[in-house]
Formats: structure tokens, sequence, C-alpha cells
């Protein structure tokens, strides 16, 4: 789960204002826009996006509308930049899914990566601003909380859908909700259920392939999350807390059919059951780590069990040779999925915290600090773009 703003200061640096301005993204701005903007209804919404996106891959530092004003100079004004984000009637949806068809066509997806966001700000008037408690931090602060939909594979991945999670105090006020335009099909909803909506959205309306969704957040709580998806016939991978109680249901441990156990203590008695697995991805300039992993058949209250027709749920555990057994853990629904496969595909949640940091941050993915609910769609839809943009490149493509 990412909580800071780990932005390189300098941010990607573009080259002096000008009027007939050109940088080192000509060639994939002229590409990528002629495929995402073909729902925009007039030309001059075309240019307008193409500035912005130039702006967010080229403006150094923080990527609001006055820094990116500043860097096309003569191509466009603040004020006519900041009702094109937050005031205009363009629909970021058609360019999402222009943005996931186009990225699924030269990446194909392993797996749809969830990963729940914190976007601090200082102030209180940015839409979905609240104080929430991070428990990465161990503290309480001043943030807007989202939910990314990313399409990852083993070498990149991108954010194709957003979801913003907009606290009970901002729905129910009607002042606030006017002031940013917050429409009234917005509902009032826990951040597990923002989650769960982000998800379906972008299977069930948008028809993408069948992968397996992953999410690793301790923001979430995950079994409910898990039986909401499964229900929906969702393939899934999901990491639980240690004292998450289960019920033992692998004929091969002593405990089966018997009281809950936490996570932790029936992977600890699955400790003989451990296998090793191959590490995949590592972070870079350090060595891979040989892996261990074990599985077992839990069940619970509304798990997936051998009735339900849809595979058995599964506790993964995983660990790391010579380190604390287990150091993680997973529920999962793909019952067929051998270890080895279970953990390359957890790791696709380390690849997207990878990527969020190198390129969603520097193009200023959580950069948006105006009052419009539409403004923020527009901009992290743009800056999803961006994030694609350098994806691209820096996989040869």
């Amino acid at each position: 789960m990412l909580s800071l703003d780990s932005r390189t200061p300098a941010g990607l640096r573009g080259t002096r204002p000008s009027s007939s301005r050109s940088g080192p993204h000509d060639g994939d701005l002229t590409e990528i826009t002629s495929i995402l903007f073909t729902s925009l209804s007039r030309t001059d919404q075309g240019t307008k996006a193409m500035h912005y996106l130039r702006g967010l891959l080229e403006t150094p530092g923080r990527k609001s509308i006055r820094n990116i004003a500043a860097l096309l100079g003569e191509q466009v004004s603040e004020q006519n930049l900041h009702h094109f984000i937050s005031g205009s009637t363009w629909d970021w949806i058609p360019v999402r899914r222009a943005l996931a068809d186009h990225w699924i066509d030269a990446q194909p997806p392993r797996a749809w990566v969830v990963q729940p966001v914190i976007i601090p700000k200082t102030g209180r008037h940015t839409v979905g601003v609240d104080r929430h408690f991070v428990p990465t931090l161990g503290q309480v602060m001043n943030a807007q909380r989202a939910i990314g939909v990313w399409a990852a594979s083993d070498n990149a991945s991108t954010p194709i859908n957003w979801r913003l999670h907009l606290p009970r105090a901002w729905l129910k006020d009607s002042l606030r909700r006017t002031q940013a335009a917050i429409p009234d099909s917005a509902p009032v909803e826990t951040f597990s259920e923002s989650v769960i909506a982000a998800v379906r959205e972008s299977v069930t309306r948008w028809r993408l392939p069948i992968r397996p969704f992953v999410l690793d957040s301790c923001e979430v709580h995950a079994v409910p999350v898990f039986e909401r998806l499964h229900a929906a016939g969702m393939p899934l991978l999901v990491s639980v807390c240690e004292d998450q109680p289960l019920t033992v249901a692998d004929p091969a441990l002593p405990a089966a059919g018997k009281e809950p156990l936490t996570a932790e203590q029936i992977m600890i008695m699955a400790g003989a059951l451990r296998r090793p697995v191959p590490a995949g991805p590592h972070e870079p300039g350090k060595p891979p780590r040989a892996h261990w992993a074990a599985t077992v058949r839990v069940s619970g209250p509304s798990l997936p069990g051998p009735s339900a027709g849809q595979g058995d749920a599964l506790l993964l555990g995983v660990g790391e040779e010579g380190g604390r057994w287990p150091a993680k853990l997973w529920l999962t629904n793909l019952s067929s999925a051998p270890p080895a496969s279970l953990v390359l595909l957890s790791s696709l949640a380390q690849q997207v915290d990878r990527d969020f940091t190198d390129i969603a941050d520097r193009v200023g993915i959580r950069d948006f600090s105006g009052r419009s609910f539409d403004g923020w769609h527009r901009h992290v839809t743009l800056a999803s773009a961006a994030h694609a943009v350098v994806a691209s490149a820096g996989n040869g493509r």
C-alpha cells in the first residue's frame, strides 16, 4: 500500500516553454493521443488533452495546472486548462477503456492488481479529503483515499481504472457535494465496498479479459472482499492478516474440521508442507533470495468449499529462506494453481508498487488539488495515460 509522496523532486525534466515546443515524447504522444482521445467530441478538447499529457510528462516537479501552463507557454492558458480538467463535460470513462484496450494489446496482463492509494493533502477542500488512520505509518493524516486497478505483467504495469473513496462526511454534506459537483449516483460506502465496486466496474462493465485479481493491502477487510468477489465468479489472490480466523479443511493437518485458528497458526502448523519455489522478480540491485511456500485448504462461513463448484479456498503462506515463517499470507480461490505460480502472481503487487513510485508519482498521479470530483477523475485518467507512455518506452514498445 502506498502512503507517502515518494516523487523524485525534479520530476521528468522538459525543455523551456515555447509556443512551438517539441519534447522527448513527441512520437509516443502522437501515437497514444490518436488512440485515446477519439471519444472527445471537439477538436480543441483533443488538443488540450495532448497539451495536458505533455505537461504531465515534461513539467519539472509538481504537476499542478499552473506549472503545466507555465511549461507550455503560449499553447494554452492556465484558465483554459483548468476549465478543461475541472469544468468541461468530456467523459473520462471512454478514455480509460481505450487505454485499457491499447495496453492489453501491447502488453497482455497476467493479472489485474488492485492497489489502494493514500494521497496526503494539507487542506480540507480537495474533493474527498478526510482524516484517516494509515496502518503502514501508524498515524492519522489528512488525505484522500483511492483505488487503482492496474494491468500487470512481469515487466510492466499501468493503471487502467480508478475510484475515489468519498467519506460519509462528504456525501452527507449538501454544500460540499454541490461545491465538488459530486454526482447523485455516488453512494455512501465503506472503503472495502469501494474496492469491490472498482473491481466489478472494470470487469463486468468493461468486459476485460478474465485474469486473477491480486489485492495486497492492510487497508481493506480481506475476507469480505474475497467473499463478494468470489461470489461474482472472479479469480482472486488476496492478502490476509496474521490474526484472520479460518477453519482448516485440509485432511493433511490434524486441526481439520476443528475450531477456527488464526491464519498464522494454521501456516505454522503447515510448516512441514512448505516447498522451495522460484523467487520471481526481485528488487533491482539486490540478489534474489529463495522462497518457500505452502498451501492449506481452509473454510469459513462464506468461503468456497467443495460444494460451491468454483474451487476451494486456499491459504497460501510465503517466506524467504532463513527468514520468518510465514512472512506473508494470502487467500485464493485458484485451487488448481501450484504454489510456485501463486507466489509469482503475488509478486505482481510489488511490480505495481515499484511502477507507482518510479513512474506514476513522477507524472503527477497524486498532484490534483482542485475541488471538483470530475476534475480529479480527468486528472488521474490523463496521468494514467502519461504513465503508460513512460512504461511503454521503458519496455521497448
